[in-house]
């Protein structure tokens, strides 16, 4: 065979799923076979070609069909989108996609898999143990088979908070030993959302989970359609299931009917054992969202994998959450003074403390984390700067600007606005709810995750991946860490290193939950066992 005198390849964009399926003898030959060929003489074309000239042609003409079929059916792993800049906005520059697509997996995933920020905690071999003791596995047949006790329930809020609520009906039905029918959910007054129970959740998921601890029914049966509920519209905070019996069982026994309301917080977080298990059950085994929602949160999530490991980051930057916290954003004098005016204005919003001023409640680790602050703390626990990010939450005061610190060190910067394909967040419009549960399911199946505040989210969210293996979740510790944010005078490497010994137990290992604490946020030890703490795995 003639030796080539040089080798001057030409390169063609292919997608990296392609190409790695492919050896590399022969994508070499695919390349160089038509170079060889074009010297065989003066003719366009002829039929005289060697045999693996012929068989490159072929294997070029089905991959480019392959191709045309794989580019209109596979909507599950698009070309990676451009990084955000606006919202709501697509990236549509055609050449820019092209050449994201042709990154390497390891540098669009932060470097190396095995680098130190995507590292796992160790999480001590603690899996879920869900055991339920002989006591409460007698009494479940009295609780399945009761067609007299009747639990209605209404629950307000985000779809978080009203996660949190429907796990405390689901015990405080079972507490009563009555059928749950399905939660109602209230329209929430922000966002207007007007979406119903199985337009979240999976219901007959939830219905089948649950079939061996409580009754989940649709709706009353007509023995019971006329009665008039019992109502309790303010049950008091952190009640004990001897006080839900003391104060419903008697009168629900009489009516058939319990009406509650406004559950957040009611039901206290020390409860015995086999109630314990009953939340971990709800929060992380029922409570399973609806398929269009798993399916486009999937999508999401599978695109942010396509090229590595990816970071989500749940942003609390909204106005309201400025105004609700007595924080300030800090982007400027004008910013700060609207959100002054409108906590003036509507007093009634702020939470607590309302003695404290805005600097005091930042120094007590009050405030949420601004973008420039979320940027610091990244990078001082060594956020490689190409990683691939998943910003989740609303729109922050102040529009993109209110990013750009963010956007600026870590420009590989997405959400499911800019991530999402023509028309898939269509089904979603004005569902406020809908579109936080896609958020939940991007961020849960991260490698690493990051609230910039607290709240119900971040706190379903560290038990969620607690329970699922202890997967790294970064809690920030804003108290400790901010007094050296506002330190000028010391130095980056100083900083870094600081940073980085105050969050080393702050990862996401396991944490034995403490008094008052909820046990969906801290699941061991109820929840999950090891080899040295009794119990039995899921």
């Amino acid at each position: 065979m003639a030796r080539l005198k040089t080798k001057q390849l030409s390169y063609i964009a292919v997608p990296s799923q392609i190409i790695h399926s492919l050896s590399s003898s022969t994508v070499q030959n695919l390349l160089l076979s038509p170079k060889k060929a074009s010297r065989s003489g003066n003719r366009l074309f002829s039929l005289t070609v060697s045999p693996r000239f012929f068989l490159s042609f072929l294997f070029l003409f089905a991959l480019v069909g392959t191709l045309r079929i794989g580019f209109r059916l596979n909507l599950l792993l698009p070309l990676p989108p451009m990084p955000c800049s606006t919202f709501g906005e697509v990236a549509a520059a055609t050449a820019a996609r092209m050449a994201d697509s042709a990154l390497p997996i390891a540098a669009a995933g932060g470097g190396e898999w095995r680098e130190e920020f995507w590292k796992q905690p160790e999480g001590m071999g603690y899996r879920p143990c869900l055991q339920f003791g002989d006591e409460y596995r007698r009494e479940s047949v009295a609780v399945r088979t009761n067609r007299r006790k009747y639990l209605m329930v209404v629950v307000s809020g985000g779809v978080n908070q009203q996660r949190n609520q429907i796990v405390d009906a689901v015990v405080i039905a079972r507490i009563l030993g009555a059928a749950l029918v399905v939660p109602i959910l209230q329209v929430n007054v922000i966002w207007g959302d007007e979406s119903e129970f199985s337009d979240i959740f999976d219901l007959e998921h939830f219905k089948s989970v649950l079939a061996d601890d409580i009754r989940v029914v649709s709706s009353l049966p007509s023995t019971h359609i006329m009665t008039r509920p019992v109502e309790e519209k303010r049950t008091p905070l952190h009640v004990s299931p001897r006080w839900i019996r003391s104060r419903y069982l008697k009168r629900l026994k009489r009516e058939g009917v319990l009406l509650l309301r406004g559950l957040d917080s009611r039901l206290s977080k020390d409860l015995p054992p086999d109630l314990q298990k009953l939340r971990c059950k709800v929060a992380f085994q029922a409570l399973r969202f609806s398929a269009p929602i798993l399916e486009l949160g999937n999508k999401l999530a599978a695109r942010m994998r396509s090229q590595g490991a990816y970071l989500a980051l749940h942003l609390r930057m909204e106005k309201d959450v400025w105004v609700r916290t007595g924080c300030l954003p800090g982007l400027s004098r004008e910013y700060d003074e609207i959100i002054q005016e409108e906590r003036k204005r509507r007093p009634e919003l702020l939470t607590a403390r309302s003695n404290m001023t805005h600097h005091q409640r930042k120094l007590a680790g009050l405030c949420p984390l601004n973008a420039q602050e979320v940027t610091r703390l990244l990078k001082a626990l060594e956020a490689p700067r190409d990683a691939r990010i998943y910003w989740a939450g609303g729109e922050p005061f102040g529009g993109p600007a209110a990013l750009q610190p963010l956007t600026r060190e870590f420009p590989h910067f997405y959400s499911k606005e800019n991530l999402s394909l023509a028309g898939e967040l269509e089904p979603f419009a004005n569902k406020a709810s809908l579109l936080a549960a896609v958020d939940y399911i991007v961020g849960e199946r991260s490698d690493v995750f990051m609230p910039s505040h607290g709240g119900n989210m971040g706190h379903l969210m560290q038990g969620h991946r607690a329970f699922a293996g202890h997967k790294k979740f970064i809690t920030p510790n804003k108290r400790q860490m901010l007094p050296y944010f506002l330190d000028t005078s010391l130095p980056e490497s100083e900083f870094k290193r600081i940073i980085k010994e105050l969050h080393k137990g702050s990862l996401g290992q396991p944490e034995f939950r403490k008094l008052g604490r909820d046990v969906t946020a801290y699941p061991v030890p109820e929840c999950m066992c090891n080899s040295t703490n009794t119990g039995s795995s899921i």
